[in-house]
Parts: structure tokens; C-alpha cells; sequence
């Protein structure tokens, strides 16, 4: 499993690679950005077991291709407090971002995929990650709803439901 994230990493990285030597990519603060933010959620599935609440920070990159459609990388860290007789644990993504954005502001629909590493979990190191959302936004700020999902090793499924709020910092 872990040789397959590296294959399709290099690729990715590659690709990127590539279509940035084809195209001429005009960074601006209209169109790129860094996004900080924190989410708030539910442990549902078998991290409901083990956890009963999940706070995490929210960290991208954006680059908007066109008025509706970016593209992205994204990271952070999600902390989930253990109930009674479980430690405290977490996941950090590493993981690429598309989203859609119905108008300048308003509606966006998008998803994160990528590995989600998991901290303070024996004999588990983590696994596919994927975070689909759906939300508000505006120049400065957006608000989400999302369903994130890391599907780990030895079958545990780390999975939540919350709200996020990000900041958009412009590149100038």
C-alpha cells in the first residue's frame, strides 16, 4: 500500500511538473493563496469507539485555474481526545486538493486525497485519506461542512464528521 502513495505521489509531483513548464503560471493574490483554519468534529465508525471529540488545524495551498475551478495542497493536524481508558491520538494529511466554486462567492464543493499519518496508534502507521467538502465562501473566509475519512492499516477506519473555517492569506 505504501509502495502504491509513492508511485502515484511521483507521478503527481511529476505531472505538476510538466504542466508547469508548458503553461505560463502567473501567481498572484487573485488567484493564489494560503489558507489557515481550524475544524471542530464528530468521531463516527471505529474512531467513535476511542474518541469522543476532534479539534484540528487546516493548512493550504490554493491556486485557482480560472474563477471556478483550484487546485491545491493541503495539510494540518487533527486531534482526537480519547474517552475513558483510551489515549489521546491524531492524524496529519498529506494530501492534494481539487475544488469547485459555483460563483465568486457563494457555494464550493471539493475533496482532499492523499495519506493521512497517524500518531500515538500501535502498530499503525496510517493510510489513504480522503476529505470531501462542501461549503461557503467569500474573498476572505470560507466555511465548510466535511466528512473526512483515513482508511489505515490492520482495518481501522479513522473517520469524522465536523465544520471548518479557513482564512484566505494572499500572496502578494
Amino acid at each position: 500500500m505504501k509502495k502504491l502513495f509513492l508511485i502515484i505521489a511521483i507521478s503527481l509531483i511529476g505531472s505538476t511538473s510538466i504542466f508547469a513548464q508548458q503553461t505560463d503560471i502567473d501567481i498572484t493574490p487573485d488567484n493564489s493563496w494560503l489558507k489557515a483554519g481550524l475544524t471542530a468534529g464528530i468521531p463516527v465508525g471505529d474512531a467513535n469507539d476511542a474518541s469522543s471529540f476532534n479539534l484540528g488545524v487546516d493548512l493550504r495551498g490554493q491556486y485557482l485555474f480560472n474563477p471556478n475551478f483550484a487546485i491545491g495542497v493541503a495539510s494540518g493536524y487533527s486531534h482526537y481526545f480519547g474517552k475513558d481508558g483510551f489515549e489521546d491520538f491524531g492524524m496529519v494529511p498529506i494530501a492534494g486538493f481539487a475544488r469547485y466554486y459555483f460563483t465568486p462567492n457563494g457555494l464550493f464543493v471539493g475533496t482532499d486525497v492523499g495519506y493521512g499519518l497517524l500518531t500515538n496508534i500501535d502498530n499503525n502507521d496510517g493510510g489513504l485519506y480522503v476529505n470531501p467538502q462542501v461549503g461557503y465562501h467569500n474573498r476572505d473566509w470560507n466555511i465548510y461542512a466535511f466528512y473526512q475519512n483515513t482508511f489505515a492499516e490492520n482495518d481501522l477506519d479513522l473517520q469524522n464528521v465536523g465544520v471548518g473555517v479557513t482564512y484566505n492569506i494572499r500572496f502578494k
